[in-house]
């Protein structure tokens, strides 16, 4: 049945009936949930219970559990091949059960984007093997949808072609909706799509058909007033709201923006600010379907026979926002007002995203981080050595470098590339610069990594690509690049220089990822900026500098040559924008989209139901997560004379635990490979080798950043304390199983934060960790180790590894009931005699019946034994 006929037939749920007056003061974000709610209550999955403790929102909230079952599922690559492995590995397990493997397929319809397999300076030829293995996936199981590689990003295609506003399906027309393993799921929100971010493994539950599981959440109204400053981008606005309401403590919490203020956004404007909502912790930062969104859809997804349906629909079940009538704000939890007025331009770093600088105070502030102690900003270089510079050739041409110089500069596919007005903006920055004769130093690695091939259309379109290559921003490819680690080297005069000096080298990028050693090793500080600021800091090469007071450079009279002088006013950003990117940009993309990728269409890949496994592969490996799969349910076993394998501080991030970027030669997975014969440029990347449970569970801890108290230094190290050898943490995990020995890691605060990653999960569970005891846990984290059958264990309040006198070297028992319940306290006992309760962080009844079970695949997978 047809989109139309659907909704002329009035063949939709409207949950206004149950109740009308409690219906209107909800939240819109929460009318989506309760649809949704409404719509696939079953009695089993999702209750009555569920819908009524939604509908009871404002009581209910922080209190009820209540069950979602999104409309889709979104999987990047990276995060896409480990869950489709798993799949393919479900299949083998339950056909040697004599169970009919074809059973096994996604039941939520799920869309596979292949973007992040790009690295600039390597072909597509050497993902080949990962490639056939989508393709087979894409061949093999029902309601997948594999979009190929060089078409576009996941985030892109998520806001420019897979969402519908309203979906149509089994007869009945609905809200869109959507969980994905990609960090940027949540930019949905700023077209009125309810989404987030899901780990990979909760991700691949939801495609076997099981909900999502969620605590009701309370909705942060951020209420928007104030005219925006023109000289202030989108970035700036996303930079101040992130850091408003990182300070008004909303994590875990929605947001759902309201006010005369919204008016002035842009529905590319929205989905730039509903990008950054996991750097302020908030689940969503929710827009709902206005005025300009539907503007929007007409340019973008609907005709305009859909788009007047769509309207109907969406009033008729009041999920339209009019901001010009009053009577039409819902109830909130709390309201936090913002003056868009108060915006200036910002970077961000030089370590955190939530670290603001004023650009007119950026070189003082990069002064201070010199002489601050090594920290989250500081460096601590000697006063007398902040001045130095240590000459260099490049291309035969000397050139200096000192502390703060720019020798990283990338546009690329993360926060701006949904947004035309910036990366025209800097466009337009490039061209008067040019004009102006200023241009970038040769040594700067410069790249520009659109968040699509329609980005280079409208850059093209409006005549400014031509100026960004003049200055060295090449369009490399399309897909995550320098923020996950796939930056190109950068020229060996430069890293030898930056050694000799000991400088503090900088790269900016307009991405929202900047971890420290996360561009390139050498490194230090990396700053987050709009597009335009990537592009003038390129130009000044240095971050070092007033730009407000100083010159970018000179030109080729001599005359100083300002920022204001080249900075593009908003009337020529909006009239190119309007002019030109809006019409041609998605007709390019549908145009893309037609056509496929050649590389794609000419690999050959098996016609079977389960998948060909290749002994000689180092990309794709059967993973052991099913061996010995039975009906049987055990029930989960005390932890009895652990050991910890890692003793580690505040802040743990999932790079940490499992980096994506390049494979070092000297590490544990790096002997691997070189045991199967492979050189080290043929190495690829952690994020590339997601399919090989050998490589990943080798990369576990393997970062050169992570700092073990058990060895006091920083590095992929670890003490064996039976031995008491200094070992690759997979060395000494491998002799601690080898003697039967399991394994906890004590840790600080916020373990797991930063990108989500089942292997950040799936890795400690191969290396024997039962569970993780630390003061705290990011969420979608704790999700996947309970996920993985790893218990996530938290020190009581006041608590932690400090206060308690452990000192790592104990063994830990902890007891765990047969008849475990959810937030139980356990006992922990060490072999010194101490002993002291954690609080067992399983959510609901649901999460622990994955742990009884081993994990959520071994739970899905005994589901469909007979």
């Amino acid at each position: 049945m047809s989109f139309n006929a659907c909704y002329e037939e009035r063949r939709y749920f409207n949950p206004q009936k149950l109740s009308d007056v409690r219906y209107e003061k909800l939240p819109f974000c929460m009318r989506v949930l309760l649809e949704s709610t409404i719509r696939k209550c079953d009695g089993f999955y999702i209750k009555t219970d569920d819908v009524s403790s939604i509908l009871d929102w404002q009581k209910q909230q922080n209190q009820a559990e209540v069950a979602f079952s999104p409309a889709r599922v979104l999987l990047q690559d990276f995060t896409g091949i480990p869950a489709m492995v798993d799949l393919a590995a479900m299949r083998d397990a339950l056909a040697k059960q004599g169970v009919d493997p074809n059973l096994v397929n996604p039941r939520c319809p799920t869309d596979l984007i292949v973007d992040h397999s790009l690295n600039q300076e390597m072909e597509l030829i050497r993902n080949k093997e990962r490639l056939q293995f989508f393709k087979w996936c894409s061949k093999a199981f029902k309601n997948i949808n594999v979009v190929p590689p060089d078409i576009n990003t996941v985030h892109q295609l998520n806001l420019e072609y897979l969402c519908q506003v309203v979906q149509e399906g089994e007869g009945f027309i609905y809200p869109d909706s959507v969980v994905g393993t990609d960090s940027h799921t949540t930019m949905i929100n700023g077209l009125g799509i309810l989404g987030w971010g899901v780990g990979g493994i909760e991700s691949e539950a939801v495609m076997l058909g099981q909900p999502v599981s969620l605590t009701l959440p309370q909705v942060i109204g951020c209420k928007l007033v104030g005219t925006i400053n023109p000289l202030a981008t989108s970035i700036d606005i996303v930079l101040g709201i992130t850091k408003h309401l990182r300070q008004a403590g909303i994590g875990g919490k929605f947001v759902e923006f309201f006010g005369p203020g919204v008016q002035q956004l842009s529905a590319s404007d929205r989905t730039t600010i509903a990008n950054m909502c996991p750097e302020y912790n908030a689940t969503v930062s929710f827009f709902p379907v206005d005025d300009i969104t539907l503007q929007h859809f007409k340019h973008t997804i609907c005709s305009e026979e859909k788009l007047v349906v769509l309207e109907d629909y969406l009033k008729s079940i009041k999920l339209f926002r009019s901001y010009g009538d009053q009577s039409e704000e819902p109830q909130y939890s709390e309201v936090i007002e913002m003056n868009l007025s108060s915006i200036v331009p910002h970077v961000s770093g030089p370590k955190r995203p939530q670290d603001r600088v004023a650009v007119t105070c950026m070189k003082e502030d990069f002064i201070n981080c010199l002489n601050e102690k090594v920290g989250f900003k500081g460096f601590h270089i000697s006063k007398e050595k902040q001045a130095t510079r240590v000459p260099f050739l490049h291309e035969g041409a000397e050139y200096n470098l000192a502390h703060g110089s720019v020798v990283i500069a990338a546009v690329i596919s993360c926060t701006n590339n949904c947004n035309p007005s910036v990366m025209l903006a800097a466009g337009l920055l490039a061209k008067k610069a040019v004009e102006a004769g200023l241009m970038v130093k040769p040594y700067i690695r410069t790249s520009l990594v659109p968040g699509s091939g329609t980005v280079t259309h409208y850059l093209n379109t409006s005549g400014v690509l031509p100026y960004l290559r003049k200055l060295g921003f090449e369009v490399v490819g399309y897909g995550c690049a320098t923020c996950v680690g796939n930056t190109a080297p950068l020229p060996e005069s430069v890293v030898d220089a930056i050694k000799q000096g000991d400088l503090v080298a900088c790269g900016v990028l307009s991405g929202n990822r900047h971890l420290e050693g996360r561009l390139c090793d050498c490194v230090r500080a990396n700053y987050l900026a709009s597009p335009p600021l990537v592009v003038a800091y390129a130009i000044a090469g240095t971050v070092s500098i007033n730009l407000e007071t100083e010159p970018l450079g000179v030109n080729s009279e001599g005359k100083d040559v300002y920022l204001r002088d080249i900075w593009p006013s908003k009337e020529e950003v909006n009239h190119t924008e309007e002019n030109i990117v809006i019409a041609s940009m998605f007709k390019e993309l549908r145009s893309r989209m037609e056509k496929g990728s050649t590389f794609w269409n000419s690999l050959e890949s098996a016609e079977s139901a389960l998948f060909p496994w290749d002994p000689k592969s180092t990309y794709i490996r059967c993973p052991s997560f099913f061996s010995k799969l039975s009906k049987e349910v055990c029930t989960p076993q005390s932890i009895e004379g652990a050991y910890p394998l890692l003793f580690l501080g505040d802040k743990v991030t999932t790079d940490h635990i499992s980096p994506a970027g390049s494979i070092a030669r000297v590490s544990a997975a790096a002997k691997y490979l070189q045991s199967k014969r492979l050189t080290p440029r043929e190495f690829n990347s952690y994020g590339a080798r997601r399919g090989n449970d050998a490589v990943m569970t080798r990369g576990t801890f393997a970062s050169i950043k992570l700092q073990n108290r058990l060895i006091g230094k920083t590095g992929p190290k670890t003490l064996h304390i039976p031995s008491g050898q200094t070992l690759d943490v997979f060395e000494a995990a491998e002799r601690y199983q080898r003697d039967g020995v399991p394994l906890i890691i004590l840790a600080g605060k916020e373990y797991g934060s930063g990108s989500s990653r089942d292997w950040a999960a799936k890795g400690p569970y191969l290396l024997g960790v039962r569970a993780v005891i630390a003061e705290s846990f990011e969420k979608i984290h704790r999700n996947h180790l309970v996920g993985m059958g790893i218990a996530p264990l938290q020190f009581l309040p006041g608590q932690n590894a400090d206060s308690l006198e452990l000192c790592g070297k104990e063994r830990f028992t902890i007891n765990i009931p047969q008849e475990l319940i959810p937030r139980q306290q356990l006992i922990v006992q060490t072999s010194t005699g101490k002993s002291f309760s954690v609080m067992a962080l399983f959510e609901n009844d649901m999460d622990v019946a994955f742990f009884r079970h081993g994990g959520i695949l071994k739970y899905v997978a005994r589901s469909l034994l007979p």
